[in-house]
């Protein structure tokens, strides 16, 4: 299997730091890029081309929701995962619509790894503490966007 090729996307330079570092830990994945906005987000997405851009919601110049509607015109290959803090039912459903993945900050320690890997494969993956509230996740790439 080839490596995992991630994209950071956090506005917050120590959180960016420790979820890399996590990550790095895993010999199956690569962190290529770490960006601290959306809008230099979407420009690596699409010289990169990444199998994962694993992104926060609040972002400078644009947010982690207007990148996700951006990465199927410039990558469609490339999946999102979505880390945030954010847990208002509309946000997250929201962020559904448009990622195939979503993962609390406060589960990333037990959830992150096996988020990455599901999506990777074209499973879509949400936090623990969000199942069983009727949200629903789609991981279908749509080619019309």
């Amino acid at each position: 299997m080839s490596k995992v090729r991630i994209l950071v996307v956090e506005d917050i330079d120590s959180w960016r730091e420790t979820v890399s570092s996590m990550l790095r830990s895993e010999p199956s994945f690569e962190i290529i890029c770490e960006v601290a906005d959306g809008g230099e987000a979407v420009l690596m997405t699409a010289q990169l081309q990444p199998t994962i851009v694993l992104m926060d919601i609040g972002l400078p110049r644009l947010s982690g929701i207007e990148v996700a509607k951006w990465i199927p015109k410039l990558a469609p290959k490339t999946r999102i995962i979505f880390l945030s803090e954010e847990q208002d039912l509309e946000v997250v459903q929201a962020a559904l619509n448009l990622g195939c993945g979503y993962v609390l900050k406060c589960d990333a320690e037990s959830d992150l790894v096996a988020a990455i890997r599901s999506v990777a494969t074209g499973e879509a993956f949400i936090s623990r503490q969000l199942t069983g509230l009727g949200l629903i996740v789609n991981c279908q790439q749509d080619s019309k966007q």
